[in-house]
């Protein structure tokens, strides 16, 4: 397989369970990826690829997603709104809830993919993982097998995407559109 990540932007959250529940199941790896580690250094999760060609060195850094983790208080129904209106003197409930570690992988290409070694593959492992998600976009412009493709993933559904080739409107600011092909000094007759 081939295949390369152009662009990517991502703001997916997730339970850091769901994360670990999803890799426990034994899910259908891409064929070059041989399996993943998963690690912890303080705030950070770390997914490695452990690739199957065994052509590469055991010094190339492969592909690895990088989350940060942080924890959230999550409660089984909705809090009360501070302010609201207080009907005597009636004791205040205590709203049963919980503190939730959520992977957010959070950031562009460099700072959620990184490494070049396997990253399309390991870029189908985000996807699925996106897939999990309820909260977070995934949207990203890759090539795959010569073909560009888009992609876009909202709180957990794959929603339609294109890929719209544009100029860029902040490096010609000229009042001109497009490049004058007849009258450029670099190409000659």
């Amino acid at each position: 397989m081939t295949g390369r990540v152009f662009r990517l932007h991502s703001t997916l959250e997730l339970p850091l369970e769901d994360v670990h529940s999803y890799f426990d199941e034994n899910p259908d790896l891409p064929e070059e990826i041989a399996d993943v580690d998963i690690t912890r250094r303080n705030n950070t999760l770390i997914i490695k690829a452990q690739a199957t060609d065994e052509s590469l060195s055991k010094y190339t850094p492969t592909a690895q997603l990088k989350a940060s983790v942080s924890e959230t208080r999550v409660y089984e129904e909705e809090p009360p709104r501070a302010g609201g209106p207080r009907w005597g003197d009636e004791e205040e409930e205590e709203i049963p809830s919980e503190l939730v570690e959520f992977a957010c992988f959070k950031g562009d290409r460099e700072t959620v993919l990184q490494n070049t070694a396997v990253q399309y593959p390991m870029f189908l492992v985000l996807k699925e993982i996106a897939l999990l998600s309820e909260k977070g976009t995934l949207t990203a412009i890759t090539e795959h097998d010569g073909d560009l493709e888009a992609t876009r993933i909202v709180e957990g559904e794959k929603r339609s995407a294109t890929v719209e080739v544009v100029e860029n409107p902040r490096k010609n600011n000229s009042g001109k559109s497009g490049v004058d092909w007849r009258d450029n000094e670099f190409i000659s007759d």
